[in-house]
């Protein structure tokens, strides 16, 4: 008896959709900095930075 396929993780993306989740959490960080709000902005920027370092490792591997 053959084992099924693995399953992608929950919740993994693409290199593109990384990339493109990156893109708008920086636009939404930079939005929220010009209209003042520092905490919202810091969370988007914390969101894209996490983008950009899994991007990072998948290219790595």
């Amino acid at each position: 008896m053959s084992r099924p396929a693995p399953r992608p993780q929950r919740g993994s993306l693409g290199p593109a959709a990384m990339r493109q989740a990156y893109e708008r959490c920086l636009t939404l960080a930079q939005a929220a900095a010009l209209a003042g709000d520092r905490i919202e902005a810091e969370r988007h920027y914390q969101q894209a930075e996490h983008y950009l370092r899994s991007l990072a490792e998948e290219r790595a591997a």
